[in-house]
């Protein structure tokens, strides 16, 4: 697992805490129109997605492209 995504991984179960559902080992960094994101997804769906800034920090989203829902 690269970085952003264990930064995703941490930073998602810091806010849903201990009992959210568990993102899928599949989840990770995606880059789309020139951006990058990193999607933490499990068999049901998208549980997050992060943006990543010019800076490397991590943004979470509560709307993000359609086309990461795939």
């Amino acid at each position: 697992m690269d970085e952003l995504t264990s930064r995703a991984f941490t930073a998602y179960f810091r806010r849903h805490g201990e009992l959210a559902d568990q993102p899928a080992n599949t989840s990770g960094v995606v880059e789309h129109e020139g951006l990058q994101y990193v999607v933490l997804h499990n068999v049901n769906g998208v549980l997050a997605v992060y943006r990543v800034t010019n800076r490397g920090q991590l943004k979470h989203l509560t709307r993000w492209p359609d086309e990461l829902n795939e």
